[in-house]
């Protein structure tokens, strides 16, 4: 299966926006076989997982978190009477037809008690004291995670059929344990019979898999069957549908008539908005598309004739210039000075394994003769026991972290003359102090690391100096 088709993938928030996705996405004014040709790959309903799990941003925990903490009996059948009064609100703002509703009603609820069904039997085994169900919590985790996917695949197959499209729900959520396939045998048995001429496949963004979806990519899992499917299927393009354009800066921080879309990029700078944490694309799921040479294309659902950004390997701007500007709000400066560290090998090595071994997340480092700083995406206490690992091992050195903030201007060619002296400029006359800065020699970004507090100023301050005046700077050369 190669040639004209694409796969396409919705994001939490687009799906909530039910009625504009069918209207902008789904069917968009298609007809007949327009309508096809097109593989949909869909996450759950926004703030479903969460209410599954735990939420991605705050950590109150959902059915999964009530269940590991064992505050009570009670309260994971309570979380779980939570997410099924959710999916039966969803579904009765969605169906119109009566008998559509029942039947999306009567699917997620045999999902909901077969799963419900595995926590009273885990809840049991661990009752007895002589059970060690950690193993066990791991796979709950991965079957709590597929129910808001094959909630949201299965609803919108049936929304489809109700619009007379042929649409089909393609299930990659079931598994157990004599079911270990890989995520491409299992996406290959799905595909093999199903004719994207005339079939227009909604896939669970969520597959039970060899490994666990959940355990080997977190939340970003979604995006990885979207592009092992692009892969495997020989798409002509990738297409991710967000609620928003990739814009030049958060416009809630910029300003709406300021922040620009940028348009064309290329996947170097799709890779370090990945490392800033930023929703463009996971960075294995970006891996695989670019070795193949799939083009991705990110798309503003609510903006239904806009083209979007279009993400290929090959792309450098005509122009140096900064596309866009971002950064973490907050992170963790972890510094590590050893006097004696000159000249010996090893200790670079020993803080790697120590941060890998805590799984946190490096965004940045330096390092000069005696002196090694890990720019972290990791809580205080998270940072805190990594600390206290390496002072048993080097009692000598000192060992210190600091909270900060990274703002960073990154583009496909960043390296005109003058940007760094604007920049400083910009953050000078905005009255921000610099803490660090780094300029990698490859010219796709340059990171600013600054006082937390002075995040949403620098951000404006750099857009400012960097994109809006060289933007009209650019205009005026041209009119000229």
């Amino acid at each position: 299966m190669t040639g004209g088709h694409s796969v396409e993938k919705i994001g939490g928030t687009s799906m909530a926006a039910t009625e504009t996705l069918l209207d902008n996405v789904l069917i968009a004014g298609r007809t007949g076989p327009d309508l096809y040709q097109r593989i949909f790959v869909v996450s759950a309903y926004a703030g479903m997982t969460d209410l599954l799990l735990e939420n991605k941003k705050s950590g109150t925990p959902g059915v999964y978190g009530r269940f590991v903490a064992d505050d009570t009996a009670e309260g994971w059948r309570n979380a779980i009477g939570v997410v099924r009064e959710a999916v039966r609100d969803r579904n009765a703002a969605m169906f119109a037809q009566a008998k559509s509703r029942a039947e999306a009603d009567a699917f997620i609820e045999q999902r909901i008690r077969a799963v419900s069904a595995c926590l009273e039997d885990l809840a049991r085994l661990r009752s007895h004291g002589r059970f060690c169900v950690k193993e066990q919590l791991l796979t709950l985790r991965e079957l709590l995670a597929g129910i808001g996917e094959a909630h949201s695949a299965h609803s919108t197959a049936l929304l489809l059929r109700d619009r007379g499209v042929n649409a089909r729900f393609v299930d990659l959520t079931l598994w157990d344990q004599d079911d270990l396939r890989s995520l491409d045998q299992r996406i290959e048995e799905a595909f093999a019979a199903i004719n994207l001429s005339n079939t227009l496949p909604i896939v669970t963004g969520y597959a039970g898999c060899e490994g666990g979806m959940v355990r080997r990519y977190a939340r970003g899992y979604t995006e990885m069957t979207f592009s092992r499917l692009a892969v495997l299927t020989g798409a002509r393009e990738a297409i991710i549908h967000k609620e928003f354009h990739l814009s030049s800066a958060d416009p809630k921080l910029v300003g709406v008539d300021k922040a620009c879309k940028i348009g064309r990029t290329n996947y170097d700078v799709a890779d370090q908005l990945a490392n800033l944490g930023m929703e463009a694309i996971h960075p294995g799921a970006g891996r695989g598309l670019r070795q193949t040479d799939i083009p991705l294309r990110i798309r503003n659902t609510f903006d239904r004739e806009d083209e979007g950004t279009l993400v290929t390997g090959d792309y450098v701007s005509d122009v140096p210039r900064v596309e866009i500007v971002t950064g973490i709000r907050q992170m963790q400066a972890l510094q590590f000075f050893e006097q004696d560290m000159v000249g010996i090998k090893g200790y670079d090595s020993a803080i790697l394994e120590s941060l890998a071994r805590h799984g946190v997340w490096i965004v940045s480092k330096s390092s000069n003769a005696n002196t090694i700083t890990h720019y972290l995406a990791a809580s205080p206490d998270a940072v805190t026991k990594v600390i206290a690992d390496l002072q048993k091992d080097y009692p000598d050195a000192s060992i210190s972290a600091q909270p900060v903030a990274m703002v960073s201007a990154i583009g496909s060619d960043i390296s005109r003359p003058g940007l760094v002296p604007d920049a400083l400029r910009a953050l000078d006359e905005a009255g921000i102090m610099m803490i660090a800065m780094q300029h990698q020699i490859r010219n796709v970004d340059i990171q600013f690391i600054i006082e937390c507090r002075d995040f949403d100023a620098a951000v404006r301050a750099l857009h400012r100096a960097l994109v809006e005046d060289e933007g009209q700077a650019a205009e005026g050369r041209r009119a000229a």
